[in-house]
């Protein structure tokens, strides 16, 4: 009956490499982003002449959205790779390996994705703001209710990790 609990935590331990195809399938999506990021600096600049200030404010601050997007996912794929599925051995001396990594846990990454998505959020809402005169109240109303709710959020998750961690 051991040898059959063994085997079967063996086959546990070793699905988390079903993870490994999901962060590959994240370095991919780093790559439309990256596309994305091209397109749309492209756009700018060859609209740059005839451009209103509104319209460059709008353009950088997508730019900046794609960045965020693009920071979360490698902090994702990091650390998600290092405490789910492997530790990056062979990269715990490399001179560009960030200092964060190998040091963001769980409760850590969750803070940092709900603090990445109301960045993300109120980006959005800044853009919303700049093309204030094309959208309806209606539009508005649930942008701002949309972020709050993110922002409320973030807050609640950030106590309830600080209460958490408190020593008992």
């Amino acid at each position: 009956m051991k040898k059959v609990e063994n085997a079967f935590e063996h086959l546990l331990f070793g699905s988390r490499w079903l993870l490994a195809p999901v962060y590959l399938g994240l370095v991919i999506a780093l790559g439309l982003l990256l596309f994305k990021f091209g397109k749309q600096i492209w756009g700018l600049l060859a609209n740059l002449p005839t451009a209103t200030d509104a319209a460059i404010i709008t353009g950088v601050l997508s730019l900046v959205d794609i960045s965020l997007v693009m920071n979360l996912l490698v902090i994702i794929i990091f650390s998600g790779y290092e405490n789910f599925v492997s530790k990056m051995d062979d990269l715990h001396n490399h001179e560009d390996r960030p200092d964060w990594m190998g040091h963001i846990g769980f409760s850590d990454l969750k803070i940092k994705l709900i603090g990445s998505i109301v960045a993300i959020s109120g980006i959005e809402l800044l853009k919303a703001f700049m093309n204030v005169d094309n959208l309806d109240d209606r539009h508005m109303a649930w942008m701002l209710g949309i972020h709050v709710t993110f922002v409320v959020s973030g807050v609640l998750y950030a106590i309830m990790d600080r209460l958490s961690h408190k020593p008992h």
